[in-house]
């Protein structure tokens, strides 16, 4: 019941923001799309702590200026190379263990990794993601872990699913 409020109250404040209008009927059509969007979600079984992670929204506003510090690290070390005369990138592919549980750690650990400039998450296959940097000194797997132990506190929680598609 928890995951419908949390669920109600984003929409509902998400559709006050987008429209800005406060007039009857307007409003009245804002429930009626609130309330089928919430039937929806509930005939398709998609009320679950994966699905609505609002109980993590604290954890990962604490993960964010960890995130914003990376990428302005990781932007340094790109313009150093674009500035350079020689373009001495050595490009390579690592595999990267993930100790993140839940689908949504996982996803914010592949997509913190494509944000930070030089590297991209090109595949996840469960705890194993593949990664291209764009120095290889920088993109061993050890380079990623203070991300992933983060990440894991960020989007996992007290209790995941698992093989549940």
């Amino acid at each position: 019941m928890i995951y419908v409020l949390g669920l109600a109250t984003a929409l509902v404040l998400l559709w006050l923001g987008m429209s800005g209008v406060f007039e009857p009927l307007v409003l009245g059509l804002g429930v009626v799309s609130v309330i089928i969007a919430i039937a929806l979600a509930i005939r398709l079984d998609l009320k679950d702590r994966e699905s609505s992670p609002y109980h993590r929204i604290f954890a990962f506003l604490l993960y964010t200026p960890y995130l914003i510090g990376e990428i302005v690290k990781a932007n340094i070390t790109v313009l150093k190379a674009i500035m350079s005369p020689e373009l001495d990138i050595e490009p390579s592919l690592v595999k990267v263990k993930s100790t993140c549980r839940s689908d949504l750690a996982k996803v914010i650990f592949a997509n913190s990794i494509t944000l930070t400039p030089g590297t991209v998450t090109l595949r996840v296959d469960d705890d194993i993601m593949l990664v291209h940097g764009l120095y290889e000194a920088d993109a061993q797997p050890e380079a990623f872990e203070e991300m992933d132990r983060r990440s894991s506190l960020a989007g996992d929680g007290p209790s995941t699913r698992k093989g549940k598609a």
